[in-house]
């Protein structure tokens, strides 16, 4: 299922809970946002469509490095002296060669860190645990543990601060709802899914 029917079935989500609880205009839309957010983000993991989506481009970050790696030996050639020159330009040089390394993937792990980070910093638990979440899918195969009772699990703490946090009612319902339909739309459920997702990880490997 792409990326569109999720997102569509997520706002669906976030409409008819907002619908049953009588919401105003504006929690409607906050509603099906919250829903449409929730049904994308199990494609977070490393192979997921979705994770070049929240991500600067490794290329763009990887010249950045390699840019403040060289000013900085440049800086240290014309402005340190003895000892902190050959420390400042190795440490440039060093920023300047480990950049090169820097894949996709890695900016899903610097996301992730940075969201965890934001947490702490504004107090706020929900963000400290979607940090961690965007970490955990940053090393987890494609339709795996985002993908399982595990995830929903996980998902539901999130949900549940992010309500008490915002305090937008229905912002659990539809953070769950929208979470699930995703897991049921990825399942062999419907006949045209070749493959399933694993539920029961790490129980089992078995496809539903």
């Amino acid at each position: 299922m792409n990326g569109t029917a999720h997102a569509s079935i997520g706002a669906v989500a976030g409409f008819v809970t907002a619908n049953t609880l009588q919401a105003t205009p504006s929690a409607t839309l906050a509603l099906i946002g919250i829903g449409t957010i929730s049904a994308l983000l199990p494609d977070l993991d490393i192979d997921g469509k979705l994770r070049n989506k929240i991500t600067l481009s490794h290329k763009f970050i990887k010249a950045t490095a390699q840019m403040i790696g060289l000013l900085i030996i440049f800086y240290s050639f014309y402005e340190a002296t003895a000892l902190d020159q050959w420390v400042s330009m190795g440490i440039g040089l060093a920023m300047f060669l480990l950049s090169s390394y820097i894949k996709q993937r890695h900016m899903l792990i610097i996301t992730g860190i940075g969201v965890i980070v934001c947490g702490i910093l504004l107090r706020e638990v929900w963000l400290m645990l979607m940090g961690c979440y965007i970490l955990i899918a940053s090393f987890v195969p494609h339709r795996s543990y985002t993908h399982s009772i595990l995830g929903v699990v996980f998902f539901h703490f999130i949900a549940d601060f992010f309500q008490l946090s915002t305090g937008i009612n229905g912002a659990y319902i539809a953070c769950m709802t929208g979470y699930i339909s995703h897991l049921a739309l990825d399942s062999k459920l419907l006949p045209f899914n070749r493959r399933g997702i694993k539920l029961f990880l790490p129980i089992s490997q078995k496809e539903f």
